[in-house]
C-alpha cells in the first residue's frame, strides 16, 4: 500500500485532481502548522486565523479543481499566497467597517491616542511603498527574484529555500544578498521613498 507521507507534493496534487481526497488531507496535514501559525500571527486573532485557514483550504480545493494550479511542487508558497490574500481581503473589510473592539482588554482602548489608528494618508503611503518594491522584484533575476518570493512571501527559512531550489544555503544567502543589492540599486535609480 502507497505512503501518501511520502509522496512529494507535487503527486499529491495530481492524485487530488485525479479524484483522491486524502491526498490533499495529506498536504494539508504536512503544512497545517506553518500555514496556521502565519495567518494566526498576522490576523492575532484565534478565531479570525481559523475562519481564514478553513477558507484558504477551501480556495486551494477549488483553484486546483478549476485547474489553476501550475506551481509544481510550490504548494506551500502557493497556499500561503492563497491565505494572504484573504489576509489583505479581511483587513481591507474591517477598514472599510471601522471596526474596533476593545472586548480583550480593560482599558478604554477607545479614548486613548496611543492606539488609535493611523491616519489613511499614512495606510495609503505604507501600501504605495509595498506595491513600488513588490514591482521592482519583478524587475530581478529569476534566482533572486525566486529566493526574495520564497523567504519574504512564503516565509520559508534558508534551509528550506536551499531544499527547495536544490541549491546550497550558501548560494540561496548568496542570491538574496544579491537581490536585496539590486532592490537597493532600483529604488534609487526609480526614486523611490521607502519611508513614510
Amino acid at each position: 500500500m502507497m505512503n501518501l507521507q511520502e509522496l512529494p507534493d507535487q503527486t499529491l496534487v495530481e492524485q487530488f485532481i485525479a479524484g483522491d481526497s486524502k491526498s490533499f488531507e495529506t498536504l494539508i496535514e504536512r503544512y497545517r502548522n506553518r500555514l496556521f501559525s502565519y495567518i494566526f500571527y498576522t490576523v492575532k486573532n484565534r478565531h479570525k486565523a481559523e475562519d481564514i485557514f478553513q477558507e484558504t483550504c477551501f480556495k486551494a480545493i477549488s483553484s486546483m479543481l478549476d485547474g489553476k494550479y501550475s506551481e509544481s511542487g510550490r504548494f506551500l508558497p502557493w497556499v500561503t499566497r492563497i491565505a494572504h490574500n484573504l489576509i489583505v481581503d479581511l483587513f481591507r473589510q474591517e477598514k472599510q467597517l471601522n471596526i474596533c473592539s476593545t472586548d480583550n482588554f480593560a482599558a478604554p482602548l477607545l479614548n486613548s491616542r496611543q492606539y488609535s489608528d493611523k491616519t489613511i494618508e499614512d495606510d495609503l503611503i505604507r501600501d504605495q511603498i509595498y506595491a513600488d518594491v513588490r514591482n521592482l522584484i519583478n524587475y530581478l533575476p529569476d534566482e533572486q527574484k525566486e529566493v526574495i518570493l520564497l523567504r519574504h512571501y512564503g516565509d520559508l527559512s534558508f534551509k528550506e529555500i536551499s531544499e527547495y531550489t536544490g541549491v546550497s544555503i550558501n548560494t540561496a544567502l548568496g542570491r538574496m544578498r544579491y537581490a536585496l543589492i539590486n532592490l537597493r540599486k532600483l529604488i534609487k535609480e526609480n526614486d523611490i521613498q521607502i519611508t513614510a
